[in-house]
């Protein structure tokens, strides 16, 4: 498929053509033979005024919108767009940009919709799990138990029972299957579903998880309480004897005592509670709501009013004081939305507005499967005895075709190629996997068919792709042309410090120095008598003493006013000798001198480099001027909103 299918430059080259060629976004300007559109210069237009504290007439813009795309056809005349680095990275901006048109967002909206409708109620369930997968387990089988668990239960059957003999969740044995309120987003999504789409007293139809076969029994239904803010003290208790227990039990009773005197609630719980998470917040927890802690706390916490402290109460935890802070209702639509998109990109949810828009994109690009020659294909496989590097080598080079999308085929070649090695388990399941790669090929294909549409169809996609491409274009240009150019040209920067060196004053003298450290005061000693005796450039002069010394010495070269710092202070200033720290406590300066002025670039490195880039850019910009002319069209600018 993929030489059926255009290339990321023909792609580009596509979009350029429409551009210049479509009637309903006239041509603004062309530059080194490009054309540019109204389209593309209105949003550029508007989205830097959106970013302007003070918003630019379109004349101001035009010139600044000129020089961008001039400094763009430089990077194009350069070959910057044809490097496979550049060629990567945009290739994947180009998928991430058009990742919000692959989906189906009407369904998505309805997914979304279904969940905070969710949040308004507060489901209490109770359920039997049976395995689905596994080694010996045969799925149809488990199911059809299951199924007839749920039926001796309608005709009376006790649910707590058949949940401690055959429910495989160990909490069952305890609780009878019992679950309490359950948190919205918390669960898989056919298991909530199934909860929330079951009326009060009735059972729900088998239903799958990941985790196995589930039936729901809703055993209530109540408007959502919403969420509480509160803080606790904990006493526990598990593990502990009836003893200890007790002891525990006349701890809590204490703090009680003393909470209704009046002491400090969050005192008490930062010296007092035994939950780690909390204690050292004085016992704050969370927002929450229902179905996020333990039944009993949950009704202890929701039952108080803001500000008002329960009296001690037991869990399976232990013992807790909970003090209610506040309470809010379920938040608005917009504000859960982010936080809900979260949610259902966790489970199977996340995947069904993709695939429901890949299914369009099947008929759009009225693509679909060889039913015919891969039904062939699956039945050698599994004669064959499966997938095997023999069956591989036969295969790499069938021109068969297995799909296609319009006149594009994709061939048995193509999909047995990225599937690379031979597959794994038994003969069936490798024939199933086989048919599952050629739709995933299938689906990559419409996919990034769809891509290419957008680019040249969509003026919302393509110009944020557009965006994309020249803006790296533009960094990588102007790293070239400015500010690597500037930092690593010693020679300019130096002619420009000296051009400009009036420009460059100190308030105040400096030290200059090479500040030499050692391990030891005989290492620095030796150190000091080989400089003495040796002219070492100063650019060799770390390399040339780590030859010499090893690690046991180090060089840094300063430059500092007085004040600035506390050795400096010392070596240059006669300031007095800072406390010795660490292992680099002697030192010696090489080549020191007070300077009232900078006497090379190096000295203001910063000032110069920045001062001979904005130099670098002027010239630039002014070649760029002679060598990309833009030609205007002033009829289409008056147009510009």
């Amino acid at each position: 498929m993929k030489k059926g299918l255009l290339s990321l430059a023909l792609v580009l080259a596509s979009v350029a053509v429409v551009q210049a060629k479509g009637s309903k976004d006239p041509e603004l300007m062309t530059i080194n033979g490009k054309a540019v559109t109204l389209g593309e210069f209105e949003y550029l237009y508007h989205k830097n005024n959106s970013q302007q504290l003070a918003p630019q007439t379109i004349d101001e813009y035009l010139d600044m919108f000129v020089t961008y795309k001039q400094k763009v056809a430089d990077a194009e005349s350069e070959g910057i767009d044809n490097t496979e680095a550049f060629k990567n990275e945009f290739d994947g901006y180009r998928r991430e940009l058009a990742e919000p048109y692959l989906r189906n967002k009407e369904m998505e909206d309805s997914i979304i919709r279904a969940v905070y409708s969710h949040m308004q109620e507060d489901v209490d369930v109770s359920h039997i799990m049976l395995a689905s997968k596994g080694p010996g387990i045969d799925a149809e089988a488990q199911k059809h138990t299951l199924d007839s668990i749920r039926t001796a239960i309608l005709n009376g059957a006790d649910f707590a029972a058949l949940a401690r003999q055959y429910s495989i969740d160990r909490a069952a044995r305890k609780n009878g299957g019992r679950m309490g309120f359950i948190p919205v987003g918390r669960l898989p999504y056919t298991f909530e579903d199934a909860a929330y789409n079951t009326k009060a007293g009735e059972i729900s139809p088998v239903v799958e998880t990941p985790f196995g076969f589930h039936i729901v029994k809703v055993n209530a239904r109540r408007p959502a309480r919403g969420q509480v803010l509160a803080q606790h003290i904990l006493k526990l208790t598990q593990g502990l004897s009836e003893e200890d227990a007790a002891k525990k039990k006349a701890e809590i009773d204490s703090i009680g005592a003393l909470l209704a005197a009046g002491a400090d609630f969050e005192e008490i719980a930062k010296k007092e509670s035994e939950d780690p998470g909390s204690q050292r917040n004085g016992g704050r927890l969370n927002w929450f709501g229902a179905g996020q802690m333990v039944p009993e706390f949950e009704e202890a916490a929701f039952s108080l009013q803001n500000g008002e402290v329960s009296a001690p109460f037991k869990t399976s935890y232990g013992y807790h004081i909970v003090k209610r802070l506040d309470w809010k209702p379920v938040d608005s639509f917009e504000t859960m939305e982010p936080m809900i998109k979260n949610v259902i990109q966790r489970d199977e949810r996340g995947q069904m507005p993709r695939k429901r828009k890949i299914a369009e994109l099947r008929r759009k690009f009225k693509a679909g499967v060889n039913a015919a020659n891969l039904a062939l294909v699956k039945n050698e496989i599994v004669k064959n005895g499966g997938l095997d590097s023999a069956l591989i080598e036969k295969y790499i080079v069938s021109e068969m075709e297995v799909a296609s999308m319009g006149k594009q085929k994709i061939l048995l070649s193509e999909v047995v190629s990225e599937i690379g090695a031979p597959l794994a388990g038994t003969p069936e399941r490798q024939a199933a996997q086989f048919e599952e790669r050629v739709n995933l090929s299938l689906d990559n294909a419409v996919t990034e068919a769809e891509r290419q549409d957008l680019a040249v169809n969509n003026a919302d996609y393509r110009n944020l792709l557009n965006e994309y491409r020249d803006g790296m274009l533009l960094f990588e240009v102007s790293d070239r042309k400015v500010w690597t150019k500037a930092k690593q040209d010693k020679e300019g920067l130096e002619n420009y410090f000296r051009t400009h060196r009036d420009k460059y004053k100190w308030e105040k003298p400096k030290f200059k120095s090479y500040v030499v450290f050692a391990t030891s005061d005989s290492i620095m000693q030796l150190a000091k008598g080989y400089l003495e005796s040796t002219d070492i450039p100063g650019d060799s002069l770390a390399t040339d003493l780590r030859k010499k010394f090893g690690k046991d010495v180090k060089i840094e070269k300063v430059i500092a006013a007085q004040g600035e710092n506390n050795i400096t202070d010392y070596l240059g200033f006669g300031a007095e000798k800072p406390e010795a720290k660490g292992k680099w406590a002697w030192y010696f300066p090489y080549r020191g001198k007070i300077l009232n002025a900078p006497e090379e670039a190096a000295d203001v490195r910063g000032a110069v480099t920045g001062d001979y880039q904005g130099e670098l850019e002027e010239a630039w910009v002014a070649g760029l001027k002679q060598k990309f002319p833009a030609k205007i069209n002033k009829k289409t600018l008056k147009k510009a909103k």
